[in-house]
């Protein structure tokens, strides 16, 4: 979809990577932002709307998948109208500025908004929200006393009672990347192994599948993104599921970010780090993340409160943009493991 986030919204959410985006004046550059984003539009056309109310700087935007995205980003090389890149996860970010098409910023008040292990080292890109990939539990059928760590649900005693998303999301990717970077590539492979012979049932599509089975009994737990067990408590506050946080005597639970870039060939790089470094401040940051129900990156802001139900939790610190780096010797790892 394109369109000014001010505006209404027109039918077609998705544009054909082939649809140019119509050419901007120079004149009207100094007060447009061009934004491609993987995040969908409900939860980003209100931030751009109090943007553009704020600053008189108008947001227009692309959705799509993070892949077909950076894929036109490469073909538009120095002729794109982007001037940021937003999407979700790091291991995407990580790819965007391997693959060239992130610029490095200086910014004090990124520095300040968001954590060290949150960015880019080089500053190619910024986390704005936190998501953990943690644990859900059947509250039926599981004693959290049972539960620890995610390397031990790959103990025998998990046989038949575990249920995974598919490894060809960017998320179980992200995980595994950074239990390697944790655990060394050995040890996790038969962590990875020891999952996948405690699978109740093949790997899902998605998270929500996954613990909408857990709640019938299918299985007893898996691991899923919070945001997602949000949403089910959202339409059904009694169910009968619960998060356990992994990790809390070691290296904390594996948090993963949405984030964004300006672009190497930005036309407006200004304004575009006008718009990130405004979307890390407080105010952005309490709506950026209660929309997805996910975690303010900010540490100065506190989340949502449903979120925030879920209760306090040591995060791992180690750098984000491992998952990127090691991303691909994970896929590997996980197909030698049969993780499917």
């Amino acid at each position: 979809m394109f369109t000014k986030a001010r505006f209404g919204l027109i039918p077609a959410l998705v544009v054909s990577l082939m649809v140019p985006i119509p050419i901007i004046s120079t004149a009207a550059a100094s007060d447009e932002v061009v934004v491609y984003s993987a995040r969908k539009e409900h939860l980003i056309k209100p931030l751009f709307d109090a943007f553009t109310a704020e600053t008189g700087i108008d947001v227009r935007y692309v959705t799509d998948k993070a892949g077909p995205l950076l894929a036109r980003l490469q073909a538009e090389g120095a002729n794109t109208r982007a001037d940021m890149l937003m999407t979700v996860d790091a291991g995407n970010l990580w790819q965007a500025a391997e693959q060239g098409v992130l610029a490095p910023v200086e910014s004090e008040v990124l520095e300040a908004n968001v954590p060290e292990h949150l960015q880019d080292p080089a500053n190619r890109w910024f986390g704005l929200s936190v998501r953990a990939r943690t644990i859900v539990y059947n509250t039926e059928r599981v004693d959290p006393a049972e539960l620890s760590t995610y390397r031990a649900l790959a103990d025998p005693k998990w046989r038949g009672r575990l249920c995974l998303r598919t490894s060809k999301k960017v998320y179980n990717q992200s995980l595994v990347a950074m239990m390697m970077a944790r655990l060394g590539e050995e040890k996790t492979e038969e962590v990875v192994e020891g999952w996948v012979a405690n699978l109740a049932t093949q790997p899902f599509s998605n998270d929500t599948k996954t613990m909408e089975a857990v709640a019938a009994g299918q299985c007893d737990v898996a691991i899923v993104n919070t945001y997602y067990f949000g949403r089910l408590q959202k339409k059904d506050p009694d169910i009968n599921l619960a998060l356990f946080w992994p990790n809390q005597e070691g290296s904390g639970v594996h948090v993963n970010i949405s984030g964004a870039g300006i672009t190497r060939h930005a036309e407006n790089p200004e304004a575009a780090l006008k718009l990130l470094e405004w979307l890390s401040t407080p105010a952005a940051q309490e709506r950026f993340a209660g929309l997805n129900m996910e975690y303010p990156v900010n540490p100065a802001v506190a989340p949502d409160p449903l979120v925030a139900s879920w209760g306090d939790f040591k995060a791992d610190t180690i750098n984000v943009a491992r998952a990127g780096e090691l991303q691909a010797e994970a896929v590997m790892l996980m197909d030698r493991a049969g993780y499917r």
